[in-house]
């Protein structure tokens, strides 16, 4: 099959699915000798429009996964503002050391359903959002290596087809419920209401985190408030460069506590083909 244009496309708060995607898309771009196009959907603004593509084009499609699935604020966006119109896609999930569980196959069948044609699957780990405890420093330079060698995979399944290929069959259920965070005693650990707080010492007011928001949730006039709906992403707790955010929520701190204890062994990227 000819492929014309590469796509790096991603909704990445902290940065890290950022980093995957492109990582793969620039190596598939080479791989194939086409000009790689860019974008990101992170941040309010960037989702005003709807996101339409074209036969020839490849898209490198990236998420992270929250509880087990896709960031359920985005999924309406993804749903139906994004439009395939019969193009190849390839569905990368980034998920934070504890298990990627059915994002991948949540994304997939949200794809396919989208007009697009799933060529590959993957699920890379990462540092965790919540905490450097888990997969500090990932993705790495093996991991990068492994993206590459995806990368290059992908190439020849696209060069060696004739036609649409069948559905890239990945494991998980898209229908499958959330993964229920726990503490550290075992019960739900419900923080759906926590926000972030504010060192009013270490913030100077600048704004980043307001800007930055994937969900437009913090008062850019008073950065203390959070008038809108947090998803817990950290991306402004990760992103102040004074470290003035943070969450002091008994049951998010809980649920963190309990990651770091039950899910610190190292996990491995997994790949579809």
């Amino acid at each position: 099959m000819r492929v014309e244009r590469i796509w790096a496309v991603y909704w990445s708060a902290t940065g890290n699915t950022d980093k995957v995607v492109n990582t793969i898309a620039e190596a598939l771009a080479k791989g194939l000798g086409v000009p790689l196009e860019r974008k990101n959907f992170t941040r309010p603004s960037e989702r005003a429009e709807d996101m339409t593509f074209e036969r020839g084009d490849l898209v490198v499609f990236g998420m992270p996964t929250y509880a087990g699935k896709l960031p359920n604020k985005m999924l309406p966006y993804v749903q139906q503002q994004v439009h395939g119109n019969g193009t190849l896609a390839v569905g990368v999930v980034t998920f934070g050391n504890r298990s990627y569980d059915d994002s991948l196959a949540e994304l997939c069948a949200v794809l396919e359903a989208d007009g697009f044609h799933t060529v590959a699957g993957a699920a890379f780990a990462c540092c965790h959002a919540f905490t450097d405890a888990l997969a500090d420093g990932r993705p790495d330079w093996d991991d990068k290596r492994q993206m590459e060698d995806f990368a290059a995979r992908i190439a020849d399944k696209v060069k060696e087809a004739a036609d649409i290929p069948v559905p890239v069959a990945v494991p998980g259920d898209p229908a499958a419920p959330y993964y229920v965070p726990k503490g550290t005693d075992g019960q739900p650990a419900k923080f759906l209401k926590a926000k972030p707080q504010t060192d009013l010492g270490k913030c100077t007011n600048c704004g980043a985190c307001a800007r930055l928001c994937p969900m437009g949730a913090i008062d850019p006039a008073n950065v203390a408030l959070v008038p809108g709906t947090c998803i817990k992403c950290q991306c402004c707790v990760r992103k102040c460069t004074k470290h003035a955010k943070y969450f002091d929520d008994p049951a998010f701190l809980s649920h963190v506590a309990m990651l770091e204890q039950d899910f610190a062994e190292p996990k491995e990227n997994e790949v579809f083909l």
